[in-house]
Protein backbone atom coordinates (compact mmCIF):
# COMPACT_ATOMS: atom_id res chain seq x y z
CA UNK A 1 0.00 0.00 0.00
CA UNK A 2 1.71 3.54 -0.92
CA UNK A 3 2.17 5.16 2.02
CA UNK A 4 1.20 9.19 2.30
CA UNK A 5 3.44 11.60 2.24
CA UNK A 6 3.76 13.74 5.28
CA UNK A 7 5.08 17.77 4.78
CA UNK A 8 8.58 17.92 6.00
CA UNK A 9 8.82 19.22 9.46
CA UNK A 10 9.15 23.53 10.04
CA UNK A 11 11.95 25.53 11.30
CA UNK A 12 12.02 28.85 13.14
CA UNK A 13 11.66 31.61 10.54
CA UNK A 14 9.52 29.41 8.42
CA UNK A 15 6.02 31.10 6.88
CA UNK A 16 2.37 30.15 7.52
CA UNK A 17 0.05 31.01 5.30
CA UNK A 18 -3.15 31.87 6.81
CA UNK A 19 -6.32 31.89 4.86
CA UNK A 20 -10.02 32.25 5.18
CA UNK A 21 -11.59 29.07 2.28
CA UNK A 22 -15.30 29.27 3.99
CA UNK A 23 -16.69 31.36 6.13
CA UNK A 24 -16.30 35.21 6.96
CA UNK A 25 -13.98 36.52 10.23
CA UNK A 26 -12.65 39.85 11.56
CA UNK A 27 -9.30 40.78 12.30
CA UNK A 28 -10.06 40.91 16.05
CA UNK A 29 -11.05 36.99 15.98
CA UNK A 30 -7.40 35.84 14.72
CA UNK A 31 -5.31 38.64 16.80
CA UNK A 32 -4.70 36.28 19.29
CA UNK A 33 -3.67 33.37 16.97
CA UNK A 34 -1.58 35.56 14.81
CA UNK A 35 0.07 36.35 17.68
CA UNK A 36 0.34 32.93 18.73
CA UNK A 37 1.95 32.15 15.69
CA UNK A 38 4.80 34.93 15.72
CA UNK A 39 5.45 33.75 19.40
CA UNK A 40 6.10 30.08 18.39
CA UNK A 41 8.51 31.57 15.65
CA UNK A 42 7.11 31.54 12.53
CA UNK A 43 6.17 34.16 10.51
CA UNK A 44 2.29 34.50 9.68
CA UNK A 45 1.45 35.10 6.01
CA UNK A 46 -2.55 37.01 5.74
CA UNK A 47 -3.93 35.64 2.17
CA UNK A 48 -5.19 38.60 0.40
CA UNK A 49 -8.85 38.09 1.24
CA UNK A 50 -8.50 36.68 4.60
CA UNK A 51 -10.97 38.95 6.36
CA UNK A 52 -12.79 39.47 2.64
CA UNK A 53 -16.56 39.62 3.17
CA UNK A 54 -19.04 38.49 0.55
CA UNK A 55 -22.96 37.68 1.29
CA UNK A 56 -24.69 35.41 -0.34
CA UNK A 57 -27.27 33.70 1.93
CA UNK A 58 -23.76 33.05 4.38
CA UNK A 59 -21.46 35.44 4.66
CA UNK A 60 -18.18 33.35 3.07
CA UNK A 61 -14.84 35.17 2.99
CA UNK A 62 -14.89 36.44 -0.21
CA UNK A 63 -16.24 34.93 -3.79
CA UNK A 64 -15.35 31.68 -4.69
CA UNK A 65 -12.67 33.45 -6.86
CA UNK A 66 -11.44 35.31 -4.48
CA UNK A 67 -11.51 32.11 -1.98
CA UNK A 68 -9.75 30.02 -4.77
CA UNK A 69 -7.23 32.54 -5.38
CA UNK A 70 -5.62 32.31 -1.83
CA UNK A 71 -6.10 28.68 -1.51
CA UNK A 72 -3.84 28.25 -4.37
CA UNK A 73 -1.53 30.66 -4.03
CA UNK A 74 -0.94 29.07 -0.12
CA UNK A 75 -0.99 25.76 -1.75
CA UNK A 76 1.90 26.43 -4.46
CA UNK A 77 3.98 29.70 -3.09
CA UNK A 78 7.06 28.07 -2.59
CA UNK A 79 7.98 30.20 0.31
CA UNK A 80 5.06 28.86 2.38
CA UNK A 81 5.50 25.97 4.62
CA UNK A 82 2.26 25.49 6.36
CA UNK A 83 -1.51 26.31 5.53
CA UNK A 84 -3.48 27.49 8.47
CA UNK A 85 -7.23 28.09 8.04
CA UNK A 86 -8.57 30.84 10.08
CA UNK A 87 -12.20 29.07 10.57
CA UNK A 88 -14.58 26.96 8.99
CA UNK A 89 -18.51 27.29 8.41
CA UNK A 90 -19.27 26.83 4.64
CA UNK A 91 -17.97 27.17 1.60
CA UNK A 92 -14.76 24.25 0.96
CA UNK A 93 -17.06 22.65 -1.34
CA UNK A 94 -16.95 25.28 -3.79
CA UNK A 95 -13.41 24.83 -4.05
CA UNK A 96 -12.69 21.67 -4.19
CA UNK A 97 -12.98 21.18 -7.97
CA UNK A 98 -10.59 23.57 -8.72
CA UNK A 99 -8.00 23.14 -6.42
CA UNK A 100 -4.70 23.79 -8.11
CA UNK A 101 -1.44 21.35 -6.58
CA UNK A 102 1.00 21.25 -9.58
CA UNK A 103 3.51 23.50 -7.34
CA UNK A 104 2.35 21.52 -4.05
CA UNK A 105 3.16 18.14 -5.14
CA UNK A 106 7.09 19.03 -5.43
CA UNK A 107 6.70 20.81 -1.79
CA UNK A 108 3.90 19.88 0.42
CA UNK A 109 2.43 21.67 3.11
CA UNK A 110 0.85 20.99 6.10
CA UNK A 111 -2.54 22.19 6.05
CA UNK A 112 -4.30 22.95 9.48
CA UNK A 113 -8.04 23.14 10.27
CA UNK A 114 -11.52 21.01 11.01
CA UNK A 115 -14.93 21.55 10.27
CA UNK A 116 -15.64 22.20 7.02
CA UNK A 117 -12.35 22.25 5.87
CA UNK A 118 -13.03 18.02 6.10
CA UNK A 119 -13.69 18.86 2.54
CA UNK A 120 -10.14 20.01 1.50
CA UNK A 121 -8.37 17.55 3.64
CA UNK A 122 -10.18 14.85 2.19
CA UNK A 123 -8.85 15.84 -1.39
CA UNK A 124 -5.62 16.31 -0.22
CA UNK A 125 -5.43 12.53 0.93
CA UNK A 126 -7.13 11.55 -2.50
CA UNK A 127 -3.84 12.74 -3.58
CA UNK A 128 -1.48 11.33 -1.00
CA UNK A 129 -1.09 14.09 1.36
CA UNK A 130 -1.49 13.89 5.16
CA UNK A 131 -3.03 16.50 6.90
CA UNK A 132 -3.78 17.99 10.15
CA UNK A 133 -7.26 18.12 11.65
CA UNK A 134 -6.93 20.43 14.48
CA UNK A 135 -7.86 24.27 15.62
CA UNK A 136 -8.06 26.69 13.68
CA UNK A 137 -6.59 30.17 14.07
CA UNK A 138 -10.46 32.20 14.71
CA UNK A 139 -10.97 29.01 17.81
CA UNK A 140 -7.66 31.15 19.58
CA UNK A 141 -9.79 33.73 21.16
CA UNK A 142 -12.67 31.53 22.35
CA UNK A 143 -10.83 30.35 25.72
CA UNK A 144 -9.46 26.81 24.49
CA UNK A 145 -6.58 24.86 25.92
CA UNK A 146 -2.96 25.99 25.35
CA UNK A 147 -2.08 21.56 24.64
CA UNK A 148 -4.79 21.86 21.71
CA UNK A 149 -2.29 24.11 20.18
CA UNK A 150 0.85 23.06 21.61
CA UNK A 151 0.67 19.48 20.20
CA UNK A 152 -0.13 20.88 16.98
CA UNK A 153 2.78 23.12 16.77
CA UNK A 154 4.50 20.00 17.94
CA UNK A 155 3.16 18.09 14.94
CA UNK A 156 4.68 20.86 12.69
CA UNK A 157 7.59 20.07 14.25
CA UNK A 158 7.84 16.86 13.26
CA UNK A 159 6.77 15.23 16.71
CA UNK A 160 4.36 12.00 16.78
CA UNK A 161 0.96 12.22 19.17
CA UNK A 162 0.43 9.73 21.92
CA UNK A 163 -2.60 9.66 23.80
CA UNK A 164 -4.06 8.38 26.58
CA UNK A 165 -7.90 8.70 27.55
CA UNK A 166 -9.87 7.09 29.97
CA UNK A 167 -12.46 4.37 29.43
CA UNK A 168 -16.09 5.28 28.18
CA UNK A 169 -19.22 2.83 28.34
CA UNK A 170 -19.62 2.73 24.54
CA UNK A 171 -16.55 1.53 23.99
CA UNK A 172 -15.63 -1.46 21.91
CA UNK A 173 -12.55 -3.13 23.55
CA UNK A 174 -9.72 -4.06 20.85
CA UNK A 175 -6.70 -3.50 19.23
CA UNK A 176 -6.31 -1.64 15.37
CA UNK A 177 -3.81 -0.59 13.32
CA UNK A 178 -4.60 1.46 10.27
CA UNK A 179 -5.07 5.00 8.29
CA UNK A 180 -6.98 7.46 9.64
CA UNK A 181 -10.04 9.27 7.56
CA UNK A 182 -12.80 11.52 8.13
CA UNK A 183 -13.40 14.61 10.07
CA UNK A 184 -16.26 16.75 10.56
CA UNK A 185 -19.48 13.98 10.15
CA UNK A 186 -21.93 16.44 7.95
CA UNK A 187 -19.11 17.04 5.55
CA UNK A 188 -18.19 12.89 5.18
CA UNK A 189 -21.60 12.92 4.91
CA UNK A 190 -21.92 15.35 2.42
CA UNK A 191 -18.86 13.73 0.23
CA UNK A 192 -20.83 10.78 0.09
CA UNK A 193 -20.96 9.75 -3.43
CA UNK A 194 -18.95 12.06 -5.00
CA UNK A 195 -15.22 11.81 -6.36
CA UNK A 196 -14.33 13.54 -3.15
CA UNK A 197 -15.49 11.41 -0.56
CA UNK A 198 -12.81 9.43 1.69
CA UNK A 199 -11.73 5.83 0.87
CA UNK A 200 -12.84 3.49 3.60
CA UNK A 201 -11.90 0.19 3.33
CA UNK A 202 -9.67 -1.04 5.65
CA UNK A 203 -9.25 2.24 7.78
CA UNK A 204 -10.06 3.83 10.97
CA UNK A 205 -12.73 6.99 10.74
CA UNK A 206 -12.91 9.82 13.13
CA UNK A 207 -16.20 11.69 12.92
CA UNK A 208 -17.13 14.83 15.53
CA UNK A 209 -19.88 16.87 14.70
CA UNK A 210 -21.77 20.22 16.36
CA UNK A 211 -25.34 21.82 16.34
CA UNK A 212 -27.59 18.86 14.92
CA UNK A 213 -30.74 17.85 15.38
CA UNK A 214 -30.19 14.36 17.25
CA UNK A 215 -32.53 13.13 14.09
CA UNK A 216 -29.84 14.50 11.44
CA UNK A 217 -27.02 13.03 13.19
CA UNK A 218 -28.83 9.63 13.14
CA UNK A 219 -29.74 10.39 9.15
CA UNK A 220 -26.08 10.64 8.86
CA UNK A 221 -25.17 7.96 10.62
CA UNK A 222 -28.02 5.75 8.38
CA UNK A 223 -26.31 7.56 5.22
CA UNK A 224 -23.14 5.80 6.08
CA UNK A 225 -24.81 2.47 7.27
CA UNK A 226 -26.66 2.40 3.84
CA UNK A 227 -23.33 3.48 1.92
CA UNK A 228 -21.79 0.19 3.80
CA UNK A 229 -19.20 2.03 5.16
CA UNK A 230 -19.10 0.82 8.70
CA UNK A 231 -18.54 -2.67 6.82
CA UNK A 232 -15.51 -1.61 5.29
CA UNK A 233 -13.86 0.68 7.85
CA UNK A 234 -11.48 -1.67 10.81
CA UNK A 235 -12.02 1.06 13.64
CA UNK A 236 -13.91 4.26 14.42
CA UNK A 237 -12.79 7.50 16.77
CA UNK A 238 -16.39 9.06 17.94
CA UNK A 239 -14.79 12.82 19.27
CA UNK A 240 -17.03 16.30 20.36
CA UNK A 241 -20.59 16.17 20.03
CA UNK A 242 -22.09 19.56 21.57
CA UNK A 243 -25.04 21.73 20.91
CA UNK A 244 -26.50 18.61 19.72
CA UNK A 245 -30.81 18.32 19.60
CA UNK A 246 -32.87 21.25 21.23
CA UNK A 247 -30.91 23.76 23.50
CA UNK A 248 -34.03 24.32 25.56
CA UNK A 249 -34.84 19.93 26.28
CA UNK A 250 -30.98 19.13 25.78
CA UNK A 251 -29.48 19.42 30.05
CA UNK A 252 -26.43 18.50 28.26
CA UNK A 253 -26.03 20.94 25.14
CA UNK A 254 -23.03 22.68 26.37
CA UNK A 255 -21.24 19.70 27.04
CA UNK A 256 -18.43 18.59 24.76
CA UNK A 257 -19.40 14.84 24.92
CA UNK A 258 -23.10 14.66 24.44
CA UNK A 259 -24.27 11.12 25.94
CA UNK A 260 -27.44 10.47 24.26
CA UNK A 261 -25.59 11.58 20.73
CA UNK A 262 -23.50 8.78 22.11
CA UNK A 263 -25.95 6.43 22.50
CA UNK A 264 -27.43 7.22 19.05
CA UNK A 265 -23.88 6.74 17.28
CA UNK A 266 -23.50 3.29 19.20
CA UNK A 267 -27.02 1.61 18.73
CA UNK A 268 -26.62 2.33 15.24
CA UNK A 269 -23.09 0.23 14.92
CA UNK A 270 -24.06 -2.14 17.36
CA UNK A 271 -23.83 -4.95 14.85
CA UNK A 272 -20.35 -4.37 13.93
CA UNK A 273 -17.22 -5.70 15.54
CA UNK A 274 -14.78 -3.03 14.81
CA UNK A 275 -12.88 -1.50 18.05
CA UNK A 276 -14.41 1.89 18.63
CA UNK A 277 -13.54 5.28 20.76
CA UNK A 278 -16.27 7.41 22.23
CA UNK A 279 -15.02 10.85 23.94
CA UNK A 280 -11.66 11.72 22.33
CA UNK A 281 -11.29 15.23 22.85
CA UNK A 282 -10.90 16.80 18.91
CA UNK A 283 -13.91 18.71 17.43
CA UNK A 284 -15.56 22.00 17.85
CA UNK A 285 -14.67 22.13 21.69
CA UNK A 286 -12.08 24.10 23.88
CA UNK A 287 -9.93 21.18 24.54
CA UNK A 288 -9.63 20.31 20.73
CA UNK A 289 -6.20 17.76 20.47
CA UNK A 290 -4.92 17.59 16.62
CA UNK A 291 -5.49 14.18 14.61
CA UNK A 292 -3.00 13.78 11.40
CA UNK A 293 -5.43 12.58 8.52
CA UNK A 294 -3.82 10.05 6.37
CA UNK A 295 -1.26 9.47 9.44
CA UNK A 296 -1.10 5.58 10.91
CA UNK A 297 -2.93 5.26 13.78
CA UNK A 298 -2.44 2.41 16.62
CA UNK A 299 -5.49 2.05 19.46
CA UNK A 300 -5.78 -0.12 22.27
CA UNK A 301 -8.68 0.07 23.69
CA UNK A 302 -9.44 -1.51 27.51
CA UNK A 303 -9.27 -0.04 30.52
CA UNK A 304 -7.41 2.75 29.27
CA UNK A 305 -7.60 3.92 25.79
CA UNK A 306 -4.18 4.49 23.87
CA UNK A 307 -3.89 6.09 20.78
CA UNK A 308 -0.54 7.04 18.75
CA UNK A 309 0.64 7.88 15.49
Amino acid sequence: MKKNIFPKSLKKGDKIAVISPAGAVDASQLEEGIAMIKAKGFEPVLGEHLYTRFSNGYNYAGTEKERLNDINWALNDPDISAIWASRGGYGCQHLVQHLNLKKFTENPKWYIGYSDNTVIQSYLLKKGFASIHGQTIKTSSFGVTSASYDLLFDVLKGKSLHYTISKNQFNKEGEVDGELIGGNLALIYALLGTPYSFDFKDKVLFIEDIGENFYALDRMIMSLELAGVFKKIKGLIVGGMTNMGDEKDNKSYEESFDGFAYQLISERISKYKFPTVFRFPNGHIKDNRPLIIGGNVKMKIGTKVKIEF
